[in-house]
C-alpha cells in the first residue's frame, strides 16, 4: 500500500465492509423488505472520511465534487438530504470503526496517554443560542488556551502521544473535564484493563483527591502540573516536554479537519460530523502505520 487518498479509501472500504459482514448489527436498521440503498454503508462512511480529509465543510459542494471527480469509485451517490440522513443513522458504525482501526495499530500499545478538551463552536448570534436545536446541550464557555468565549460544545479527547484517539466525548461547554474522563474510561471497561499502569498526562483542571483516587483504583497514573498553592509535583520534569502534544493533536483536528466548521444544526448532525473527523484522523494514522510512514499523524498525503 502507498500513502495516498485513493489507497486509503480502498483499504478503509474493505475493512468496514468486512466488519459489516462479520457484525451485521453494526449497520443502521432498515426494513427487511423494500428498496435497498444503492450506496452501501461501507461506501457511505468511506465517502464521509474522504470529505473530511479533503477539507469539504459543505455536503452539497462535496457531493457535487464526488459526482464529477469520484464517479468511478462511487457511481451511485444519493442526494444531499439522503446522504445526510443516512450518515446520521450510521453514527454507531462510525464510532465503532474508530475503536476497531485504533486497536489495529502499533500505537495502541503506547503506555502514555494525553487528555484535554477543546472548544467546538456551534454559533455566534444571540438568535442562534435561543432558537437552535442545540440549545440546552450547547452553552457558553471559555477557552483559556485561546483566551476566548464561545457558544457550543467541548470535544474531550484521550489519545496516545502519536495522536491516535483512544476515547472521545462531546459535551456541553461547561462540563467537568474530570467527570468526563472517568465517564470515557467507564464506558469501555476493557480500556484500562488492557493497559494496566497506563500513564495519563493532563493539565491543571484534572485535579482532586477523589478523582485521582478513582484513577489509581483503575490502575492508572496521572501526571499534571501543580496547581496554585500546591507543592511542586515530582513528575513535572516528565510532564513539560509532552504536554504540548495534545495541543498539536487538537490543531490537527481544527486546522486540517475543520473541527469547528462542522456545519451541524442538530445534536445528531453535530455528533456524527465530529465523529467522522475523529475517524478521519484515526484512519489516516492507521493507514500510515500499516504503510510504514515515519510520521503517523501526517495528513499531507490525503488532503489533495
Amino acid at each position: 500500500m502507498t500513502p495516498d487518498l485513493n489507497t486509503l479509501a480502498t483499504a478503509l472500504y474493505v475493512r468496514i465492509d468486512d466488519w459489516l459482514r462479520a457484525f451485521p448489527d453494526l449497520a443502521p436498521w432498515r426494513p427487511a423488505t423494500g428498496i435497498q440503498p444503492r450506496l452501501s454503508d461501507a461506501e457511505l462512511v468511506t465517502l464521509a472520511v474522504m470529505s473530511a480529509l479533503l477539507g469539504f465543510t459543505s455536503e452539497r459542494r462535496w457531493l457535487r465534487y464526488a459526482r464529477t471527480d469520484l464517479a468511478v469509485m462511487f457511481p451511485r451517490l444519493p442526494g444531499q438530504s439522503g446522504y445526510n440522513k443516512r450518515l446520521r443513522a450510521a453514527s454507531v458504525l462510525v464510532v465503532h470503526m474508530i475503536q476497531m482501526l485504533g486497536r489495529d495499530t502499533s500505537l495502541w500499545s503506547d503506555d502514555v496517554w494525553v487528555v484535554d478538551s477543546t472548544p467546538v463552536e456551534c454559533g455566534r448570534s444571540r438568535d442562534t443560542t435561543r432558537r437552535s436545536e442545540l440549545a440546552g446541550w450547547a452553552e457558553y464557555g471559555y477557552c483559556a488556551s485561546h483566551s476566548r468565549f464561545f457558544w457550543g460544545l467541548r470535544l474531550h479527547l484521550l489519545c496516545t502521544l502519536g495522536g491516535l484517539p483512544v476515547a472521545f466525548a462531546l459535551t456541553g461547554a461547561k462540563a467537568d473535564e474530570r467527570a468526563t474522563l472517568l465517564d470515557m474510561l467507564g464506558a469501555d471497561p476493557d480500556l484500562a484493563a488492557r493497559h494496566p499502569g497506563q500513564t495519563i498526562i493532563g493539565d491543571r483542571h484534572y485535579y482532586g483527591r477523589a478523582f485521582e483516587h478513582a484513577l489509581t483504583e483503575g490502575d492508572l497514573v496521572l501526571l499534571r502540573p501543580a496547581r496554585k498553592g500546591e507543592p511542586e509535583r515530582p513528575t513535572v520534569h516528565l510532564f513539560k516536554p509532552l504536554r504540548q502534544t495534545i495541543e498539536s493533536i487538537n490543531q490537527t483536528l481544527k486546522g486540517h479537519l475543520d473541527l469547528e466548521r462542522h456545519g451541524g444544526r442538530t445534536p445528531a448532525g453535530v455528533a456524527v460530523r465530529i465523529a467522522v473527523r475523529v475517524l478521519a484522523l484515526t484512519a489516516a494514522i492507521w493507514h500510515n502505520d500499516h504503510t510504514g510512514q515515519q510520521v503517523k499523524r501526517s495528513l499531507t498525503a490525503f488532503d489533495h
